[in-house]
């Protein structure tokens, strides 16, 4: 599918304090000189903030990057999960097409959208409120057919269930994701025929669910107001680069023609002589935290096993117990000052206290250690 940026484009575009905040802690996420492996996370906030991705917020990333333009467009016009033209402000819906879907009735699915919203794809309805497009597959093909809905999976539908759900969202009610006709997660259709003790005592909603509806952003855009800045790892966030002088941009104010191309910048003849390089800022220091309580041994009882923190394999279990770690509750009571020193003294393994959250799998790991022995 050829894919072209929308030809009505707003003026500009910047991220609010908050959601550049954020952008900027990705950036440090990666080496210097790897920033640009940050180009999908900051397209996708900018898409969240606008409802969808405009070619200035492609360029406004780029230039965050230090990257050329037509890089940028070529990562935005790839991927399927940009939307390159308005959606509706209330619900994009998008169907899954591909074959297990389509054998157990997408195609249904798309006769509700047609008449209902918009009789071609990716055009906005009479009120503006929906859109909709037919999309490859979405990895849900034993809850089939699904649709996703602005973040969330919507599963096992029926033409009648999705006809409910778009008059929920239009009531400005968000329907609880996954499946959609009593299945808890993706077991038989039939019921469970073995392992019946697992469902015993379980949640209303399975954990994908439970978080949704927990958090309740199904549809609702990231305006930064309500997304805290989480980068424990950080002390500062580094400069971003300057654009590369190299590579050509679109000309200064030259409109895009019916292609959605504009006329290319002249490339610029000559790069930086090595000296000059060299004479760089050197980079920021990195933010030294704060060394955490350790203990000589484990105490009386012997270590907790640590390992059973995702993330923590014998040898980080090892090097954790010769830095003073033993048991959960140490772990559950690092602040953002010893995740930081932690993070940077796990040699060979440096940042995977943050990475991995740490600290609230510990605590849950910790209450349960005191429940088993009394505590």
């Amino acid at each position: 599918m050829l894919r072209r940026l929308h030809p009505d484009q707003p003026e500009s575009f910047a991220f609010t304090p908050e959601n550049r905040a954020w952008a900027e802690a990705q950036i440090t996420r990666f080496p210097e000189g790897r920033q640009a492996s940050a180009i999908i996370p900051l397209l996708w906030r900018a898409q969240e903030q606008e409802g969808w991705l405009t070619r200035p917020a492609i360029e406004h990333v780029a230039d965050m990057l230090g990257m050329a333009y037509i890089r940028a467009l070529e990562v935005a016009t790839f991927y399927f999960m940009f939307q390159l033209a308005p959606v509706g402000s209330v619900a994009h819906i998008q169907i899954c097409g591909t074959t297990p879907c389509m054998l157990c009735g997408a195609e249904k699915l798309v006769d509700v959208c047609k008449p209902r919203i918009s009789k071609r794809p990716h055009a906005l309805s009479d009120d503006g409120k929906f859109s909709w497009e037919e999309v490859e597959c979405l990895g849900a093909c034993s809850n089939a057919p699904m649709a996703q809905i602005g973040k969330d999976y919507y599963e096992d539908l029926t033409a009648e269930r999705l006809e409910w759900i778009l008059d929920e969202l239009a009531a400005g009610r968000v329907p609880p994701p996954g499946p959609q006709n009593g299945r808890y997660a993706s077991e038989p259709a039939g019921g469970l025929t073995s392992l019946t003790a697992h469902y015993d005592g379980r949640m209303a909603h399975n954990a994908s669910v439970a978080r949704a509806v927990a958090i309740g952003d199904t549809v609702k855009r990231i305006d930064g107001t309500e997304v805290p800045l989480s980068a424990p790892w950080l002390g500062k966030p580094k400069a971003p680069r300057a654009a590369a002088k190299s590579e050509p941009k679109p000309g200064a104010g030259i409109p895009a023609d019916e292609t959605g191309v504009t006329v290319q910048e002249a490339p610029a003849k000559a790069k930086a002589k090595p000296e000059a390089r060299a004479k760089a800022a050197p980079e920021p220091a990195t933010n030294p935290g704060v060394k955490p309580a350790m203990l000589e041994a484990a105490r009386a009882g012997g270590p907790d096993d640590l390992k059973r923190i995702s993330g923590v394999g014998p040898k980080l279990e090892a090097l954790l117990n010769r830095l003073g770690v033993y048991h959960f509750d140490q772990i559950a009571a690092w602040g953002p000052g010893e995740i930081a020193w932690v993070d940077q003294n796990l040699e060979g393994f440096k940042g995977r206290v943050s990475r991995d959250g740490w600290v609230a799998q510990a605590r849950d790991l910790a209450q349960g250690t005191q429940t088993e022995t009394g505590a």
